[in-house]
C-alpha cells in the first residue's frame, strides 16, 4: 500500500528530516531543499512490494524509516542479497544503468520513501553536485556488493551442479573397496583352512616350494596381454586342474596372478594327491587375496586424488590472495572434478597443456572458476559422444587457454549478449546466466587479461589471454591484438 504525501508534510519538514538523514544529511541546505521539493513521499506497509524483478525502477528512494530489502532467486530460491534502513539510499543512483532491479525489494516494516522520479536525475546531477558525488560513492558499493554476491551465489551453484558427478566419481571407488573388504574376509577364511591342512602335513622343502609359488602371485594387470591370451591362460590352467583332478575354480584367480602351467608343474612334482588339492585351493586363495588388496589399493588412490583435487580445485584452507598460480594443475584438477559430467556425456576430451608453462600471478580459487565455467559450458553445448579440446600454452607475455567444442555454436542473434549478466539459454534452474559474466570479471577485471569468443556451427573457441605478472598486461595485450589479427 502506498500512501503519497499530499499535503501531509511540507517541503520544510522534508528538508529537516532530510538533514538528519545518514547518507545524505551533510550535504549543503539548498540541495536538500532541492530534493524535498521535487521528491513524491511514499508509505509502504509490511510486505508490500517496493520494485517487482523485471519491472521498472521509478527513481531514486531515500529510506526515511523502515527496513527494505531485495531476494534476489538465482535458480535454488529467493535469497535475501541486501536491505536498507533508514538513512540508506536505494533505487536509480546517479549514472547508474539501473532499468530493472534483480530481483523483488520488499517493505519488512511499514516504511516511509522520499522518491525522486527518474525523470528528475538529470536536474539532480545538475543543481545538486555535492549529493550526486555522495550518490555515486553510494553506488560503487552497492555495485560491488551486487558482484560479490553474485560471484558467491556462482561458487556455490557450480559446486553444486558439480556434486552430483563427484558424489558418483567418489561413489565408485568406495562401493569397489566396501566389495573387495567382504570378498577379501572370504578368501582369507579359505586361505587359513588350507594353511592349517598343509601347516601339519607338509616337509620344510615342500612348505618352501608351496611358499615360492603363492610369492609369485601379483595381479597381472599390466602386460598381461589382450582379453584373448588372458582367456588362453586360463583355459589352460582349468585344463592342467582337470588333469590333475584338482578343483578348476582355482583357474581364475590364477590366472589373474600370471600363474604358469610350469609353475604349477614345480608344485605337482613336490606334492600330490590331496595334498597338491589343498596347496591350490590355498594357493588359489592367496592369490585371490593379493589381487583384492591391489583392488583396495587402486581404490583407495582414487578417492585421495580426488579429495587431492577437490581441495586444490576450491584453494580450501588457502587464503584468496593474489600469487604465483600453476595454471597446468588448476586446469587438470578442474577436469578431475568434471570427470564425471565427462563420462556421462561420453566426451571425447583432447587435452594439451604445455609441460613447461609458467605460473601466472592470480586469484588461484577465481581462475579454477574461470576453467570451470568454460569447460562445463564446452561440455554442455556438445551432443553425447562429442569433442572438446583444452589446451594452454605461453605466448610471449601471457599465458593463453583455449577450449573449443564441435557443438551448434552460438547464434549471431545472442552472441553479443553472452557476457551479459543473467542473460541464459538454459531452462529454468539450470542457469544462472552468470557463468560467462564472472567469467569476464575474473579474466578482464581482476587479472587484467583478455576473453574473446569465435563460434561458428561445429566450432566454438573461447580464448584466455592471462598476463603472467601483472607488469605484463600491455605486453599481453600487444600478443592479442597480434593474435587476433593473425587469426
Amino acid at each position: 500500500m502506498i500512501g503519497l504525501s499530499g499535503g501531509a508534510l511540507t517541503t520544510t519538514g522534508l528538508t529537516e528530516r532530510l538533514a538528519a538523514h545518514r547518507t545524505i544529511g551533510g550535504a549543503p541546505g539548498d540541495q536538500l531543499a532541492w530534493l524535498a521539493a521535487h521528491g513524491r513521499l511514499c508509505r509502504f506497509e509490511a510486505g508490500a512490494v517496493v520494485t517487482t524483478h523485471g519491472g521498472p525502477v521509478d527513481g531514486l528512494y531515500l529510506v526515511l524509516s523502515g527496513h527494505l530489502s531485495i531476494h534476489v532467486n538465482r535458480g535454488a530460491g529467493p535469497r535475501k542479497v541486501m536491505e536498507w534502513l533508514a538513512g540508506d539510499v536505494t533505487g536509480l543512483l546517479p549514472y547508474s544503468r539501473l532499468t530493472a532491479p534483480p530481483g523483488d525489494v520488499v517493505a519488512e516494516a511499514p516504511s516511509e520513501l522520499l522518491l525522486i522520479p527518474r525523470e528528475d536525475i538529470s536536474a539532480l546531477i545538475r543543481e545538486c553536485p555535492d549529493i550526486t558525488a555522495i550518490l555515486v560513492h553510494v553506488m560503487v558499493d552497492r555495485a560491488r556488493h551486487f558482484t560479490s554476491a553474485d560471484l558467491q551465489d556462482e561458487k556455490m551453484l557450480s559446486l553444486g551442479r558439480l556434486s552430483a558427478g563427484l558424489a558418483h566419481e567418489l561413489n565408485n571407488p568406495s562401493s569397489a573397496i566396501v566389495r573387495s573388504a567382504r570378498m577379501l574376509a572370504e578368501q582369507l577364511a579359505g586361505l587359513e583352512t588350507a594353511a592349517r591342512a598343509l601347516g601339519a602335513s607338509l616337509s620344510p622343502a615342500q612348505l618352501e616350494t608351496a611358499d615360492r609359488l603363492i610369492q609369485r602371485c601379483t595381479p597381472a594387470r599390466d602386460g598381461a596381454g589382450s582379453a584373448l591370451d588372458r582367456a588362453d591362460r586360463e583355459e589352460g590352467i582349468a585344463a592342467w586342474l582337470e588333469a590333475h583332478l584338482a578343483d578348476e575354480a582355482a583357474a581364475v584367480p590364477l590366472a589373474d596372478a600370471g600363474v604358469t602351467t610350469e609353475a604349477l608343474d614345480s608344485l605337482a612334482r613336490a606334492l600330490d594327491g590331496r595334498l597338491l588339492n589343498t596347496a591350490l585351493q590355498g594357493l588359489a586363495a592367496s592369490c585371490a587375496a593379493r589381487a583384492i588388496v591391489s583392488d583396495i589399493e587402486v581404490a583407495a588412490g582414487r578417492i585421495h586424488a580426488l579429495v587431492a583435487a577437490i581441495k586444490r580445485f576450491t584453494y580450501m584452507d588457502r587464503d584468496p590472495a593474489l600469487a604465483p598460480v600453476d595454471v597446468a594443475q588448476g586446469i587438470r584438477d578442474t577436469l578431475a572434478v568434471l570427470q564425471g559430467k565427462i563420462r556421462a556425456k561420453s566426451a571425447r576430451m583432447d587435452v594439451r597443456i604445455d609441460p613447461e608453462l609458467p605460473p601466472v600471478e592470480a586469484f588461484g580459487g577465481e581462475l579454477n572458476q574461470l576453467w570451470a565455467n568454460l569447460i562445463d559450458n564446452a561440455i554442455d553445448a556438445i551432443a553425447p559422444g562429442g569433442a572438446v579440446a583444452v589446451e594452454a600454452a605461453r605466448e610471449g607475455a601471457a599465458v593463453v587457454f583455449r577450449v573449443t567444442d564441435d557443438g551448434p555454436g552460438i547464434p549471431d542473434a545472442i552472441r553479443g549478449r553472452i557476457f551479459d549478466p543473467f542473460f541464459t539459454t538454459k531452462p529454468v534452474g539450470e542457469g544462472t546466466g552468470l557463468g560467462l559474466d564472472i567469467s569476464w570479471r575474473i579474466v578482464v577485471n581482476k587479472h587484467h587479461g583478455h576473453l574473446e569468443v569465435h563460434s561458428v556451427p561445429g566450432d566454438t573457441r573461447f580464448r584466455v589471454f592471462l598476463p603472467l605478472t601483472a607488469a605484463d598486461s600491455e605486453a599481453s595485450a600487444a600478443d592479442f591484438e597480434t593474435s587476433q589479427e593473425a587469426s
